[in-house]
């Protein structure tokens, strides 16, 4: 059987040998259109890299890697803590590659495929479109997603909608009747938009408690310190300020938290805040918030990951985390 080459890819796509190159190993560094046209080609011809042969025949690379938005989210900084953690006393290499455009994601996931650099992949809050499934599955890339989930990959679900609904509950049991929530807008198209999931279920249960959350009580800003405390800020300064506030993550609750104090408002018996993620952080200024279990999602990632390494015939599992209310002093 006759295989592909580099010079035949070259031919197809009417591009030089250096440009092929560059797209298997360089992605970022080439236009998208010369890359559609190679990509097409590769798949077309069925062209398998000399990189990816060899690996293939030392049928492991001793490499994990892990695609999110990292330096975007502190959670998923603790998320990958986790990874790392159960990767501890493995003989595999953890490789972090930071998405920050939906173009970067595209290129990774392309790039190693195509390489066969890593044994399995981690996509941590990352959408996805099926041409990207299909290269993955294609080029026998094992991988687990956290929060997208998909038939072909093994994935972790958090259910944000339901954590909405649970913050919403605990602050009508408190006996609220104004609630306002603070949450992400212009979500960059790479990242998995948790914010509107959690707003729905806020909003779900407010209307099943016959309330309403008004247009006014909703802020929607970056996900920073800095827009929480301006979010919140604009509704402290509403003539009827809402009375507890739902932020959409403890990031956004400690700014929401530095405006009330800086009003001299009382935490929570003016104004109660709550949060969702239980970063680290959140302990030790006593943050009320939605637990999901950062840690444990990226440990679980990892033994679904190497669990389908060991033995590809094992099914595919969707594990669905719960989600807890830790209650400590801002709700």
């Amino acid at each position: 059987m006759t295989h592909s080459t580099v010079y035949d890819v070259a031919d197809k796509a009417g591009v030089s040998i250096a440009t092929v190159s560059r797209v298997v190993n360089f992605p970022d560094k080439v236009n998208p259109e010369t890359r559609r046209k190679v990509l097409q080609a590769i798949d077309a011809l069925g062209y398998v890299p000399k990189a990816e042969a060899a690996a293939r025949a030392r049928k492991s690379a001793g490499r994990i890697g892990v695609l999110a938005p990292l330096f975007a989210y502190p959670s998923f900084l603790q998320r990958l803590r986790g990874v790392a953690h159960a990767l501890t006393t493995l003989p595999y290499e953890l490789c972090i590659y930071n998405v920050d455009s939906a173009a970067r994601r595209d290129s990774y996931v392309m790039s190693l495929a195509l390489t066969r650099r890593l044994d399995g992949l981690i996509l941590m809050a990352l959408p996805f479109n099926q041409a990207i499934v299909e290269r993955l599955v294609n080029h026998s890339m094992e991988t687990v997603s956290i929060e997208v989930t998909h038939p072909s990959f093994s994935s972790i679900e958090i259910d944000d909608f339901a954590g909405g609904r649970m913050a919403a509950e605990y602050f009508i049991r408190k006996g609220h009747t104004r609630l306002g929530f603070i949450g992400d807008t212009d979500m960059p198209e790479y990242a998995f938009p948790t914010s509107d999931r959690r707003l729905s279920g806020y909003r779900a249960a407010l209307r099943d408690a016959d309330l309403k959350l008004s247009a006014s009580h909703i802020a929607l800003a970056a996900q920073t310190i800095e827009s929480g405390r301006q979010s919140m800020t604009l509704l402290l300064d509403l003539p009827k300020p809402p009375t507890a506030i739902f932020c959409s993550s403890d990031t956004q609750a400690l700014g929401a938290l530095q405006a009330a104090r800086a009003r001299g408002l009382r935490v929570p018996q003016d104004v109660a805040i709550m949060g969702f993620d239980d970063l680290d952080i959140a302990a030790y200024i006593g943050l009320t918030t939605i637990r999901q279990h950062l840690e444990e999602s990226g440990q679980l990632a990892v033994e679904l990951l190497l669990a389908r390494l060991e033995n590809r015939t094992r099914p595919i599992k969707n594990v669905r985390l719960t989600l807890e209310i830790v209650e400590r002093e801002t709700a």
